[in-house]
């Protein structure tokens, strides 16, 4: 299935609607992604703003990991084109333009955790900045852990070190591949809205897959539902959700109904409008 899928209603964090962004940040046209005789990704025609929050969600093995490392220069398409600020995904990989958090942290156990954030851009050839290192820790509620390794905090905060190593690279765009996915729900829901406020507060642009219908509703801008394999676009719905969130909205009726929807999209497979 495949279309134009772009359609976002942006708002502000009072909840009013601004005027959509007109840069594209990222753009996939017709992508399709083989491996030997199974077809992972199906024909996919996206658009991402700049500073979007887009979530995608679908079922195990619909393809959605596979299209985010096809985003991030990971993996090659089999047909079709995508681009990043234009370019290819390579040239923005080498450039360290994506920040990748993936649900397996991969800190180095033997780094403190400012160790860690700064490793990854000494590797992309960037000057590492400790002070600016400190201040992300400190976003990402982490101010006095700067000496922990990795063994010595939670999955949680194991995962707000990921993610401040990701801000530090200095990318515009943050590929999250699952990172709560080991966490348990009450740790999802709070790392969800402290990652909408870092997001709130950076202003990057992020492509965040996950299989909690939930936790997708909770963080888009706009929700991307996934067919099963092969993973085709089913429907794409601007969130029409109070900014700034908390756990709060997790009560309210609107928030339900958009769950709704996203179950209905999973289920059935057809075309949200």
């Amino acid at each position: 299935m495949g279309g134009d899928k772009t359609g976002a209603r942006a708002t502000d964090e009072s909840g009013r609607e601004r005027s959509q962004r007109s840069e594209t940040a990222i753009r996939l046209d017709g992508v399709t992604v083989d491996f030997e005789e199974v077809r992972a990704v199906a024909d996919v025609d996206l658009r991402v703003s700049e500073g979007e929050f887009v979530t995608v969600i679908g079922p195990s093995g619909c393809g959605k990991t596979t299209l985010l490392r096809t985003v991030g220069g990971l993996q090659d398409p089999t047909a079709g084109t995508v681009r990043v600020g234009g370019s290819p995904p390579e040239r923005a990989r080498r450039a360290g333009e994506f920040g990748f958090v993936f649900q397996q942290h991969a800190l180095l156990p033997w780094k403190s955790a400012l160790e860690n954030v700064v490793f990854l851009r000494k590797m992309v050839g960037k000057s590492p900045d400790r002070e600016r290192a400190r201040e992300l820790l400190a976003t990402v509620g982490l101010a006095g852990f700067e000496d922990a390794r990795p063994a010595e905090l939670s999955g949680g905060m194991a995962q707000r070190v990921a993610i401040a190593r990701a801000l530090h690279l200095g990318a515009s765009v943050l590929l999250m591949d699952e990172p709560f996915g080991e966490l348990d729900e009450l740790t999802r829901e709070e790392m969800g809205v402290e990652v909408r406020r870092v997001w709130r507060d950076q202003r990057k642009t992020v492509v965040f897959v996950t299989h909690s219908v939930p936790e997708a509703v909770f963080l888009a801008d706009r929700c991307v539902v996934m067919s099963d394999q092969p993973g085709e676009i089913a429907g794409v719905f601007d969130v029409e959700l109070p900014r700034p969130r908390d756990e709060s909205v997790y009560g309210t009726t609107a928030f339900q109904e958009q769950v709704a929807r996203v179950r209905t999209a999973l289920h059935e497979g057809y075309e949200l409008r």
